[in-house]
């Protein structure tokens, strides 16, 4: 995969309604392969939180008016 091939996926994302993307590279990965992950809200990918695993949810402060 060339610079060229990365600007149209990303261009793709862009035209497609995402807002917000992050890029990085893994030397470890498949060469040409891609790896996509997705979550809702502001919560980290893969944290405890964007997962639905955090196992004292309740104790989470409501903010009132």
């Amino acid at each position: 995969m060339d610079i060229d091939d990365v600007i149209k996926m990303i261009d793709g994302k862009m035209e497609s309604g995402v807002s917000r993307l992050k890029v990085s590279f893994d030397d470890e990965q498949e060469k040409d392969t891609v790896k996509e992950q997705y979550h809702h809200g502001r919560c980290d990918v893969g944290s405890p939180w964007a997962k639905g695993t955090v196992s004292n949810c309740d104790a989470v402060d409501s903010v009132e008016d």
